[in-house]
């Protein structure tokens, strides 16, 4: 599971459609895709997310829905990611079964440790830094907090929320195994370009932790 850059699609941020969002990530070397689309009906989901895991899989690589196990398992992805006030992690791990992918958002050492013992398979934390692409993103945590996270837990931490080309190497000293962007590469003008830039910060940091 290869977490490294993990790019969430959003068609309103970008104004393309979350198949091409998702072909020029991965040209620029996203490792991970989610698709995350709040107002669409499950039937588009479902048709968009199935043509997703057909483009991920061929390219090795890990295709996540935002939310929606149910889209998950009937589209053929990878696994689901759920947030606080979502489906509880052992309830989307009952749904999708031990070889399904869950991951979950935490914000603080306490909710990432009941992620784990809920059997997370991996964190989605922050909002590291502010952030105006999520609306219920919360305060920032701030480098400190994600590394007492990451240190508290197993399972790998990935680091999201105002994370950009400036700042992901610093994501990823705190203790993160990647970075989840949204803004930072789906609303670039060049989406393959921002991503590959940011794959560079990320393997260049990990490569001197």
């Amino acid at each position: 599971m290869d977490l490294r850059l993990y790019v969430i699609t959003d068609r309103v941020l970008s104004g393309r459609s979350h198949e091409a969002q998702a072909e020029a990530a991965i040209a620029g070397g996203a490792t991970a895709i989610q698709l995350r689309d709040k107002t669409a009906p499950a039937r588009v989901l479902v048709e968009v997310g199935e043509r997703l895991a057909v483009l991920c899989r061929a390219r090795g690589v890990v295709f996540i829905v935002n939310d929606r196990a149910d889209v998950a398992m009937a589209c053929g992805a990878d696994g689901v990611h759920v947030g606080e006030d979502d489906l509880p992690v052992a309830a989307a791990r009952r749904l999708l079964g031990p070889a399904k992918i869950v991951g979950a958002s935490a914000g603080t050492v306490e909710a990432a440790r009941r992620a784990e013992a809920e059997g997370a398979d991996y964190l989605g934390v922050g909002a590291v830094f502010s952030t105006g692409t999520k609306a219920d993103a919360g305060e920032a945590i701030g480098l400190e907090a994600l590394a007492r996270i990451a240190r508290a837990v197993r399972i790998p931490v990935v680091g999201i929320g105002g994370i950009t080309v400036e700042n992901a190497a610093a994501v990823i000293r705190a203790g993160a195994a990647g970075v989840a962007v949204v803004s930072a590469v789906v609303a670039q003008p060049d989406i393959a370009a921002a991503a590959r830039a940011l794959r560079a910060q990320v393997d260049g940091a990990r490569a001197r932790r």
